[in-house]
């Protein structure tokens, strides 16, 4: 466990927030290798899931990847059969996207794992806490995204 003895309690929460971000990332990836889905193909999936017919360059920043590597994971869920892409380009030649019907068992059962996870996560906090937690961490999310990035 890191201490921050010399941070501002500013610095200190950014800090963790990223170490949380990492183990998150980690443990979620420990849970879907055995579905042979990495973090980046489920945040793919699930957001497909909630909006249908997204672009490339839309589900890239769901799943914090560029969108090279969107494209690249994109062939390989094709290939697995997961995903279908329209033939017709739509705006700035990208390609609209939705999942397969064999998709969706393979989403319910990533769905539990990762749920799994966050449970592992929150296990500790009482529900109040969890749900001031994300509001909390929202607040912070909509500062950064309101500020400027210069």
């Amino acid at each position: 466990m890191t201490t921050y003895r010399d941070d501002t309690a500013s610095e200190a929460l950014g800090l963790l927030v990223k170490e949380t971000q990492a183990i998150l990332h980690l443990r979620m990836a420990e849970r879907l290798r055995h579905l042979e889905l990495s973090v980046p193909q489920y945040a793919c999936l699930q957001a497909l899931d909630h909006t249908p017919a997204s672009t490339s360059s839309e589900l890239a920043r769901h799943a914090f990847v560029s969108r090279q590597s969107m494209n690249v994971l994109l062939q390989g869920l094709e290939k697995r059969g997961l995903i279908e892409r329209s033939e017709e380009p739509g705006p700035r030649r990208e390609r609209a996207t939705v999942l397969t019907p064999a998709a969706a068992s393979l989403l319910e059962r990533a769905q539990a794992e990762v749920a799994a996870v966050a449970n592992t996560m929150t296990s500790q906090l009482a529900a109040p806490d969890v749900t001031k937690l994300i509001a909390l961490l929202t607040s912070c999310r909509d500062a950064l995204l309101a500020s400027d990035p210069g």
